[in-house]
């Protein structure tokens, strides 16, 4: 795998910039969670928080997959 400036290769960059995402996401949407509910809307605070829950799915994936590659000669550098 090539291995950009960053010390990671590309497949670790990628987890890791969806992982990251997915978790800043996750703390938005606890904000978008509380406005829903304060405007009496809780069929939407429910419809974010299944947004949220899937986010926080994605991010535990990504997070399985980094531990699998950490520590192996795909990691590139930045993860051995």
């Amino acid at each position: 795998m090539a291995t950009g400036e960053t010390g990671f290769d590309d497949v670790s960059f990628d987890l890791i910039s969806v992982q990251y995402h997915s978790l800043k996401a996750g703390h938005d949407y606890g904000q978008y969670v509380r406005d829903a509910k304060n405007a009496g809307r809780d069929d939407i605070a429910s419809f974010f928080e299944q947004v949220m829950s899937e986010d926080s799915a994605r991010a535990k994936q990504c997070h399985d997959f980094l531990a699998q590659l950490s520590g192996s000669s795909d990691s590139g550098p930045a993860l051995t």
